[in-house]
């Protein structure tokens, strides 16, 4: 079984949540801003960085909220020769601090987008912005 470690922001401002748009082969849904760590990188610096390549924003993370583990089975993954996949996705709750609202170039995610966090029931989304949202208080 394969392992990835992953971290992510919860960003709210104004009752709105900031979610980028993941596109991968031929799969999509809203997500957190977020991805996997790069070998030696501190998760938190990991969260910021992805933030910021994902949607534009600059932030600063204000707490830990939590670790989600989940197991994806081999057939239920984009190329299921990849066997089944153990995520750890690390959560924080962050605030933007500077930056502007931009789509990812080439990335994972096609745009970014803020949503009333009631709206968020009716979007086409990943489970872990449920996850993190519940997380988060919400």
């Amino acid at each position: 079984m394969k392992q990835r470690v992953a971290a992510y922001a919860v960003v709210v401002e104004s009752g709105r949540v900031l979610l980028p748009h993941w596109v991968e082969g031929g799969r999509s849904g809203w997500t957190l801003p977020g991805g996997g760590i790069d070998p030696g990188e501190d998760p938190a610096d990991a969260a910021v960085r992805e933030v910021l390549e994902e949607t534009g924003y600059h932030v600063e993370l204000d707490e830990l909220l939590g670790i989600d583990s989940i197991v994806v089975p081999a057939a239920l993954r984009l190329d299921p020769r990849d066997g089944d996949l153990h995520g750890l996705r690390i959560v924080y709750r962050a605030h933007v601090v500077g930056g502007e609202l931009t789509d990812e170039v080439d990335g994972s995610t096609d745009t970014a987008a803020w949503f009333d966090v009631a709206e968020v029931a009716s979007l086409d989304r990943v489970e872990l912005v449920d996850t993190a949202l519940r997380m988060a208080g919400y």
